[in-house]
């Protein structure tokens, strides 16, 4: 048998890497359940969404971090005061307008968004990517865009499979994501302790 093997130091030396591996080891596992825990916070219903497209829950979360670094990257912005009433008054408008042209007015809505979308600094060239930049801060909402672009985009190319009932709820989800992206941004007031 081999002396150097029963050696105490290198039992001793042995002993302490196989330690270090397994607290490695914790360590990563831990980090990547708050990795997930936090994903699963922040995106809710769009984290399982993305895992069902990716197919593991490591490439939807890598997905998800991309997404998150670029929408850091754009120059989002809350609307102004004034900017926020006109974008109410022409939501107004619009909603106005949904009993005499259903269609119409979800077309109208579709385009609203898209130019409030615009104006917050979200880029706006592709469906996909716009929901996917939204799902990062407004997850909430995301589903909603999608149902109501889908029915916007069934008008527009001529589908006829949109029936009032779609229509009106295509109408629901607008104003839902409308609100979510015109909201005011809260102050939190900071009260100094003694």
């Amino acid at each position: 048998m081999n002396e150097h093997l029963l050696d105490p130091k290198f039992i001793m030396l042995a002993g302490v890497v196989i330690l270090v591996i397994a607290v490695l080891a914790w360590m990563y596992v831990q980090q990547r359940r708050s990795t997930t825990a936090s994903l699963r916070q922040q995106f809710g219903p769009e984290y399982e969404r993305a895992v069902h497209q990716q197919g593991s829950e490591r490439k939807a979360e890598a997905k998800l971090v991309d997404r998150q670094e670029r929408v850091e990257k754009l120059n989002i912005r809350d609307l102004d005061p004034m900017e926020r009433e006109r974008f109410s008054k022409q939501w107004e408008s619009v909603q106005s307008r949904f009993v005499d042209s259903p269609r119409g007015a979800v077309a109208e809505a579709d385009d609203l968004v898209s130019s409030l979308m615009k104006t917050r600094g979200y880029l706006v060239s592709d469906f996909d990517q716009r929901a996917a930049d939204i799902s990062v801060d407004h997850p909430r909402v995301v589903e909603d865009y999608r149902f109501a672009h889908d029915i916007a985009l069934r008008i527009r190319i001529g589908k006829n499979g949109a029936n009032t009932e779609d229509l009106r709820a295509a109408m629901i989800h607008y104003r839902s994501l409308l609100d979510e992206l015109a909201q005011a941004p809260t102050i939190v007031e900071r009260k100094e302790v003694a």
